[in-house]
């Protein structure tokens, strides 16, 4: 196995699934902390996003000042991982939305594209670089409409719809791989960072 002890990762504490991201990362050998406070981004090199309430950490976030340090932070050429919740604060647009929290990566996102809470499901996704497939759990998911092609990469598709891609030092999900035993994703963000 790789060694990733050198790394730093965060988890955005605002709402949402922290407990699990911070224990895949440290599955994978490296350092994880919940980060509650802007001053507890310095010494990161990665951070995950996690799934929650969009709206409720996009406010959190907002009246904290994470916006700003953010992507203070992403410009510094660290890696971020927004995984469902996560993917619509990174998107540069959302569909029938006006608002945009972050605005950092170069896709167009669509809420709760897969229904409400009841429509939830896990199905098996061929991923771009994993020999195997992935187990992907779907919780009121949203996926991505449209990307711009010379800079974001799509590393899968569900039915038609992007739920992974990748641009630069961002990484994007609809699903929520913390709540799988397979680490492969957040593997795949440890390898960016």
């Amino acid at each position: 196995m790789k060694d990733y002890s050198h790394l730093h990762i965060g988890v955005l504490a605002l709402q949402g699934a922290v407990s699990e991201h911070l224990q895949q990362i440290e599955q994978l050998g490296a350092k994880a902390s919940a980060v509650k406070k802007i001053a507890e981004l310095t010494n990161l090199d990665g951070l995950v996003l996690p799934g929650g309430e969009s709206t409720a950490i996009g406010k959190l976030m907002h009246q904290y000042g994470f916006i700003e340090a953010i992507k203070d932070f992403a410009s510094q050429g660290k890696g971020l991982f927004g995984t469902c919740a996560g993917m619509i604060l990174l998107a540069k647009s959302l569909e029938n939305d006006p608002r945009v929290h972050l605005g950092l990566m170069d896709i167009t996102v669509q809420r709760n594209a897969f229904g409400r809470q009841v429509d939830s499901f896990q199905t098996t996704l061929e991923v771009e670089g994993l020999a195997e497939p992935y187990p992907a759990v779907f919780i009121r998911a949203p996926y991505i409409r449209n990307i711009d092609t010379a800079k974001v990469t799509s590393l899968a598709s569900f039915n038609g719809n992007i739920v992974l891609a990748k641009q630069e030092k961002l990484l994007a999900c609809s699903f929520h791989p913390e709540l799988t035993g397979d680490n492969r994703i957040m593997k795949l963000f440890l390898e960016m960072c």
